[in-house]
C-alpha cells in the first residue's frame, strides 16, 4: 500500500536543477518530520535533508545547493536541488515519521525516484 508518493526525478546535466515532491496518499499518523534520503549503487542509504517544524537539517555535501520545504497541513515535502553534480546520482527516497534524521525513526518510506546527473 503506497503511502508516500514521490515525483520529480529524472536525468539532468551537471549544474542543472531538479525539484522532487512527496505527498501522502492518505492520512498518516505520528508524523512530526519529513525528509529525503538517497542511495547510490553499492553505498548505504544516507540522509540528504530533513524538516521538522521550522528546523531543517542537511547533509554537508548538499548544503547551499539543496533546499527542503514542507506544507505541514498537507504532509507534502519538496526538495529543490540546484547545481547538481554527478555524485548526486542516486535513488532518492521520501521519509516521514516522528524523527527522520536517522533511519530508525522513519515510519514511512516512499518507493524511490531516480535522479541521474550526467557530466
Amino acid at each position: 500500500q503506497v503511502q508516500l508518493v514521490e515525483s520529480g526525478g529524472g536525468l539532468v546535466q551537471a549544474g542543472g536543477s531538479l525539484r522532487l515532491s512527496c505527498a501522502t496518499s492518505r492520512t498518516l499518523f505520528s508524523i512530526n518530520a519529513m525528509g529525503w534520503y538517497r542511495q547510490a549503487p553499492g553505498k548505504q542509504r544516507e540522509l540528504v535533508a530533513a524538516i521538522s517544524g521550522g528546523k531543517t537539517t542537511y547533509a554537508d555535501s548538499v548544503k547551499g545547493r539543496f533546499t527542503i520545504s514542507r506544507d505541514g497541513a498537507k504532509n507534502t515535502v519538496w526538495l529543490q536541488m540546484n547545481s547538481l553534480k554527478p555524485e548526486d546520482t542516486a535513488v532518492y527516497y521520501c521519509a516521514a515519521g516522528l524523527v527522520v534524521v536517522m533511519t530508525t525513526g522513519v515510519r514511512y518510506w516512499g518507493q524511490g525516484t531516480q535522479v541521474t546527473v550526467s557530466s
